[in-house]
């Protein structure tokens, strides 16, 4: 999907708003690559809403690469933490597509009665991720458990408010550009982070794709490394109590999201839900 041309010049970006443009750029050019492919045939790529309309699903996968190989100049680990982010969250869009469960407690009570499902997957394979990445990227036990919060919880943060067209793109934008005032490693990945959200923001918001979860837990993740890379011990803490609240609000947090102004185009459109979708964007699990 991307060149090793193409990655070895994302990994030579050495300031922020190369970051953001190259990412940008080879985002773009995923989307568009797996737009002509569509391996598998386009039926697996592209799904109609119920208002009539084609969403294509080539951001998500487009997104966490990019992402990935973004996070992966911070640290090895941290890649790899972002990609298995998206991976888990193609995981649920598959797996999940017709599971009316939703919320981190819904999924632990099927735990509990013997049944993993693909939100459990998620959940367990994410914060995982993140504290294996955490524990590469920081020295002392403390700051390696808050990186390790703060990577997963901005994950799930994003899905969260992936609830309306353009909300999950755009939050990463929003939440991203502050970080790109920090010098060094974690401002240049917020800033390709923030490059490779804006680069499909026009689509979402148009109702023309969709990250999925897919691509909103690895832009997430990838803004958590980002937030670990750019901050201290205090840092780390408030991030890590911010994205904890916000779990623990989850359905309040969505509700917000899903209750600011959208875009209108001639008539009204609720994307979220799509006929035999692979995945509920909606979803807040």
């Amino acid at each position: 999907m991307i060149s090793r041309p193409a990655a070895v010049a994302l990994a030579a970006a050495s300031n922020r708003p190369a970051a953001l443009a190259l990412a940008a750029a080879l985002t773009r050019t995923a989307v568009g690559a797996l737009r002509a492919k569509a391996p598998g045939g386009r039926g697996r790529w592209e799904r109609e809403n119920y208002a009539g309309r084609t969403v294509g699903l080539y951001a998500g996968p487009a997104t966490a690469t990019v992402a990935a190989l973004a996070a992966a100049r911070v640290h090895p680990a941290a890649g790899l933490a972002v990609a298995a982010a998206g991976a888990c969250g193609a995981y649920d869009d598959v797996a999940g597509a017709h599971d009316p469960r939703r919320g981190f407690r819904a999924h632990l009570s099927a735990l509990r009665g013997g049944e993993v499902t693909s939100g459990a997957v998620k959940l367990f394979g994410i914060s995982a991720a993140g504290l294996v990445a955490g524990a590469f990227l920081e020295k002392r036990v403390v700051d390696k458990v808050l990186a390790g919060v703060v990577i997963a919880g901005a994950a799930h943060f994003v899905n969260l408010v992936d609830v309306r067209p353009g909300r999950a793109a755009g939050s990463v934008v929003a939440f991203g550009v502050p970080g790109m005032l920090r010098a060094g490693p974690g401002g240049e990945l917020a800033a390709a982070t923030v490059g490779a959200a804006a680069a499909v923001l026009p689509a979402d918001l148009g109702e023309r794709g969709m990250l999925g979860d897919t691509g909103a837990h690895a832009l997430g993740a990838a803004l958590g490394v980002a937030v670990v890379a750019g901050n201290g011990r205090a840092g780390l803490l408030a991030h890590a109590v911010a994205v904890v609240a916000a779990a623990g609000y989850g359905d309040r947090v969505s509700g917000i999201a899903r209750s600011l102004p959208r875009r209108r185009s001639g008539a009204p459109c609720d994307p979220g839900r799509f006929r035999h979708a692979p995945g509920d964007p909606t979803r807040s699990e």
